[in-house]
């Protein structure tokens, strides 16, 4: 896998999300934010995820979605459960994925920072395909970019988030980039 000048990653389809905006002139990209999400919660395959990011979520489609559909969020790429992968913000541009957020002292980790969405819940074990695809591209991230470490949302939200939760096998996906910071 290979990520081109702009931001975009080879093999992936993409999508062109509104919910984005210029990074800072001198944020270099220098963290990785894994997050998982499904839509409805715990339910997997589908569009909805995608509305969501696309700003077209309906609300009356399913009880949960009256809560979220106003919000404006995206995330730079989305790897669904086969391991296919989306990309919804070139990774040049900011993504709105980790909100209020600090990492190493340092506040609005969007600035510097490319999402990457598993398509998935804090409970659920992710699939194999999905270890595969995100070792590909992290590792593609990784030779593009200044990239100091890989985190959870947790991480970078304490007490807010919980992505993407204990099921989620960090030894098995710094393995996966021949990494061992986090």
């Amino acid at each position: 896998m290979h990520i081109d000048a702009e931001g975009l990653a080879d093999g992936a389809g993409y999508i062109p999300s509104p919910n984005c905006d210029e990074r800072p002139a001198d944020a270099a990209v220098e963290l990785l934010v894994i997050h998982n999400i499904s839509l409805p919660p715990g339910v997997f395959g589908g569009d909805a995820v995608i509305d969501l990011f696309m700003n077209r979520l309906d609300p009356q489609a399913h009880p949960y979605f009256a809560a979220i559909a106003a919000l404006r969020v995206s995330a730079h790429f989305f790897i669904r459960r086969d391991g296919a992968l989306l990309q919804f913000v070139p990774c040049a541009k900011r993504a709105w994925h980790a909100g209020q957020s600090f990492w190493r002292g340092r506040g609005r980790c969007n600035d510097f920072s490319v999402g990457i969405e598993l398509e998935g819940a804090d409970d659920v074990a992710f699939s194999d395909a999905q270890y595969e695809r995100l070792g590909a591209l992290a590792r593609a991230l990784y030779a593009r970019y200044p990239i100091a470490a890989s985190v959870g949302h947790a991480d970078i939200a304490p007490g807010r988030k919980t992505d993407p939760g204990p099921c989620f096998d960090w030894n098995r996906y710094l393995l996966k980039i021949d990494k061992n910071i986090v």
